[in-house]
């Protein structure tokens, strides 16, 4: 998944504007069509983009939504998940928290706990957890997306590679059956990716609807996590591969 700057200044382009031509891509670039047009197949390859006549656009399962929009689908469900994933972090733990409502409620989950030392790039998540005096919040800034309220890009994950935690937190918008962990938006799987190796014990957080959710990019495995927390029990061969590789599965059932 090593992007050329080019191919990453194509991808912020069509996030940005929802489409573009390849005759303005590479008007805009200063290169012939035929290297926009090798550049956005190998995007599309990726299932980061989708192809269109004479150019692409964002997947159709692109996210759409903007973060407070997303904060009420399965807020139930997310509120139990959030509490049973705060209940695995320890008072005084170091603790990534990524991107995404769910991980947002597994913030307000952890507001009672003491001394925690977060790293986030969640500017809801930072201005909530500064509530508790004894927190330790680090904000990752970098670019700012409005809708999102985060930030992303070099800058942001700058923080998260040079940073050690015992608990990463975060979400993904898909689970594979044979295990695979899928988001569909580069600059996040790039964080929950470093979110991934420098984390001693990686959790992530994830609703019924995202289990075997098609989106594009593949970015880590069931087998690297140490617990994965949920709403339902999940399906058999998804369960089995959790249990042979001792990944804690945590069903937050109705009621907790």
């Amino acid at each position: 998944m090593n992007l050329s700057p080019r191919q990453t200044q194509i991808l912020h382009s069509i996030r940005d504007g929802g489409s573009a031509s390849v005759e303005g891509l590479a008007a805009r670039h200063g290169v012939s069509p035929q290297t926009i047009r090798r550049d956005v197949n190998a995007l599309c390859d990726l299932g980061l983009l989708r192809r269109q006549h004479g150019g692409a656009a964002l997947p159709t399962n692109s996210r759409a939504a903007a973060f407070a929009d997303r904060e009420v689908l399965q807020a139930e469900e997310k509120g139990r998940i959030g509490r049973a994933a705060a209940a695995l972090v320890p008072h005084r733990a170091s603790v990534f928290l990524g991107i995404g409502t769910t991980t947002a409620a597994v913030a307000r989950a952890l507001i009672g706990h003491d001394s925690l030392r977060v790293v986030t790039n969640n500017l809801e998540i930072a201005d909530y957890l500064c509530r508790n005096p004894s927190f330790e919040v680090i904000l990752a800034g970098g670019r700012a997306r409005n809708r999102e309220r985060d930030f992303i890009g070099e800058s942001a994950l700058a923080v998260f590679r040079e940073v050690r935690v015992e608990y990463g937190v975060f979400g993904v918008c898909g689970v594979d059956a044979d295990g695979g962990l899928r988001d569909f938006d580069f600059d996040e799987v790039r964080l929950s990716r470093l979110i991934v190796e420098n984390s001693v014990k990686p959790v992530v957080v994830a609703d019924h609807t995202k289990i075997r959710a098609a989106t594009a990019v593949r970015f880590a495995e069931i087998s690297e996590l140490h617990a994965f927390v949920t709403d339902r029990p999940l399906p058999p061969e998804l369960a089995a591969r959790a249990a042979a590789a001792g990944v804690r599965v945590v069903v937050a059932e109705e009621g907790a």
